[in-house]
């Protein structure tokens, strides 16, 4: 079972000649009185290559209702954050909470570089951290609560779960470190840990999924923050293969026990196919990072070639169904 392309994609392009100008990709997304909200990634040069967040607005219908024109969130230098990346929205709790990726080494990926002749990348060197965000007429307000990442587990795709797991918080993560000799995974997987408060520690950490087929053989990461329905914690996730193709799967989590794994996709569920999913900065990728529920639609936004935002939709309980089928 596929996702529906929105034939109005992509939802936002890169625009002007600032902090935006060449990619506006990988957003984040909540519903909020009767309006979608999408924090997106965005950059503007690529020798420094540092990433802001830009916010856009949409009615249910996907017509974009208002665009800022300033970032709404920028790196703090004295905290090292160099750029701040793929955001994750979770309400939680009557409060909304964002993670988002913090790196000293921010780089152009590497299809850029060896478009632009730029030296080889550093090591990557990537931690998560939380914010609490507050939304008011007319602004989004951010409050920095810390990393949450365990220290040298050189982390992304880390997304906290919208209901607390045995009264604990709880989240999913993947840390890239951890994979080879003492670990469960020769390849970047998806984890699960508690957490003793927000922010906190993460502890009890358990692997969730590793690869498993052709099509995600190289890592996998979660997207957004699972959705709660009554079968499970439905969870959409990446996977890229050998090729550094990225496409989309699903699977479905145990909702007292999220690391155990209901049923999975064999089979990707969007795949890049349209051109601005296979020609951009980074070709051939969707990647979904925001999600939302409206009715009995789930509105996945996702990135397409690390150079535009867009979105997909599906009929929730008609998925979650056909996700059963594929245990």
């Amino acid at each position: 079972m596929k996702l529906r392309r929105y034939k109005g994609n992509p939802i936002l392009n890169p625009r002007r000649d600032d902090w935006e100008s060449l990619e506006a990709y990988n957003p984040a997304a909540v519903y909020l009185d009767g309006k979608i909200h999408l924090l997106y990634r965005a950059t503007g040069e690529y020798v420094e290559y540092v990433s802001r967040l830009g916010h856009a607005i949409f009615d249910e219908n996907l017509n974009l209702v208002e665009r800022f024109d300033e970032p709404c969130f920028t790196p703090n230098l004295e905290l090292w954050e160099m750029s701040v990346e793929d955001a994750r929205l979770t309400p939680l709790e009557g409060r909304l909470y964002m993670t988002y990726v913090i790196t000293l080494t921010p780089c152009p990926p590497y299809s850029v570089r060896r478009r632009l002749g730029m030296p080889p990348r550093p090591q990557a060197r990537t931690r998560i951290s939380l914010a609490e965000v507050t939304w008011e007429v007319g602004r989004m307000s951010f409050q920095r609560l810390g990393v949450i990442t365990p220290y040298g587990s050189n982390q992304r795709d880390t997304v906290l779960f919208p209901a607390k797991i045995g009264g604990r918080y709880a989240a999913l993560h993947r840390p890239s470190a951890w994979v080879g000799p003492g670990y469960p995974t020769d390849t970047p997987g998806i984890w699960f840990a508690y957490l003793d408060d927000l922010p906190g520690r993460m502890y009890g950490h358990r692997l969730v999924m590793k690869s498993e087929q052709r099509w995600e053989s190289r890592k996998i990461g979660a997207g957004p923050s699972p959705v709660k329905t009554d079968k499970g914690w439905l969870l959409i996730y990446h996977g890229v293969d050998q090729n550094r193709v990225y496409r989309a799967g699903a699977a479905l989590l145990d909702l007292e026990e999220p690391w155990k794994v209901i049923a999975r996709t064999p089979e990707p569920i969007l795949e890049p196919e349209e051109e601005y999913e296979r020609i951009g900065d980074v070709p051939d990728v969707v990647f979904p990072e925001g999600a939302v529920v409206i009715g009995d639609d789930l509105i996945v936004f996702y990135g397409g070639a690390d150079v535009v935002c867009c979105a997909a939709s599906v009929r929730l309980n008609e998925f979650v169904n056909y996700l059963l089928t594929q245990r």
